[in-house]
């Protein structure tokens, strides 16, 4: 194949913005979408479910991300709601908090591209990755992976959680961070715990697998089940929780599980009191994502009188929900929780 003439900068120009919720005082637009009816009124319902669980001084809110969104521009919106006590805990999929957020918070950037009338083997050629209408830069994933690899060789070899190991990723931005937008930095200065059950499957998977094979005999291991206990153990202590989900799949099924798992182990908690979910995904195809917050009630898993869920992509939908609870202001009456101190102390 002939070396392309192009340059990577033909398609790398403009960087995603990330929008910020504090500039968008969304809470009349909402309360007037309450009295609406379809999404608008599930939406609306939704921010004040969220906002319920924030009122709720007994209430240690879960927030479960799934899909492609800090690379889609809600990272500030989560990284405001560390800063601003309104989430106790993180259950995500591996590529946000480690191909979107820590990349990120190593200086790379994401930019806006497009679906349409684009050659996708002259992206390949390029190494330019596209996830829908963004580009990455796929030699600065690899930095990524390699400094994944080189702190995991730098660590002592035993087995971690996930939410050990991506403390120790908050612990190495705090000192080298380009820039310090980033959920895992904020996350690890706030005592909030980041769970990734299915760490393998991101950047992080290929900068471990790289430090397995370099080191056979001697390495650092993710152990998911570990993963389970320490969520059980936040589950026990908090009591009464609230989850706002975004996407589906393993984060969505590992938090509801927790109350399962709370009575397996014999320190039976309570049933999720609030339940939020923002998807995509049609209930039609019996999948996990898409399964409802009510079906969950008959796992014992979510109490149904303030559960919601919302048909709606997330770029769309999170930054009305969020924006809501923040300029209602709940959180200034919240302390932050710092389950990451209670795991470190149990250890």
């Amino acid at each position: 194949m002939p070396k392309l003439k192009i340059k990577k900068s033909k398609y790398l120009k403009e960087t995603i913005s990330h929008i910020d919720i504090k500039k968008h005082n969304a809470v009349s637009f909402v309360e007037d979408m309450s009295k609406m009816a379809f999404s608008a009124r599930e939406t609306a319902r939704a921010a004040q479910i969220y906002d319920m669980m924030l009122k709720d001084k007994k209430c240690s809110v879960i927030l479960c991300l799934a899909g492609s969104l800090f690379s889609a521009g809600l990272k500030k919106v989560v990284v405001d709601m560390i800063k601003n006590n309104m989430v106790d805990a993180i259950v995500s999929t591996g590529a946000i908090i480690v191909d979107q957020d820590f990349f990120e918070g190593l200086g790379f950037k994401h930019y806006k591209g497009t679906q349409y009338n684009i050659d996708d083997n002259e992206l390949r050629e390029l190494a330019i990755d596209r996830i829908y209408d963004t580009f990455i830069d796929e030699e600065q994933l690899k930095v990524c992976d390699e400094t994944i690899c080189k702190m995991a060789d730098s660590m002592p070899k035993k087995p971690y959680s996930s939410r050990e190991f991506i403390r120790e990723m908050g612990k190495y931005l705090s000192k080298h961070a380009k820039n310090k937008d980033s959920v895992v930095l904020q996350a690890y200065k706030k005592g909030v715990p980041i769970f990734v059950p299915a760490f393998s499957d991101s950047s992080a998977g290929l900068g471990l697998a790289l430090h397995q094979w370099k080191n056979p005999k001697s390495h650092i291991a993710i152990d998911s089940v570990k993963d389970f206990v320490e969520l059980i153990k936040v589950k026990v202590k908090a009591g009464e929780t609230g989850i706002f989900m975004i996407g589906g799949g393993v984060p969505k099924n590992f938090t509801q599980d927790v109350v399962i798992g709370a009575e397996i182990v014999g320190k039976p908690a309570p049933m999720h009191k609030y339940a939020v979910q923002v998807t995509v995904a049609d209930v039609r195809d019996g999948a996990l994502s898409s399964s409802t917050l009510k079906e969950a009630s008959s796992w014992g898993k979510v109490e149904t009188t303030y559960e919601q869920m919302v048909y709606s992509e997330a770029t769309m939908a999170v930054p009305l929900i969020v924006s809501y609870a923040y300029h209602k202001k709940a959180w200034k009456n919240r302390k932050p929780k710092n389950y990451a101190k209670l795991l470190d102390k149990e250890k």
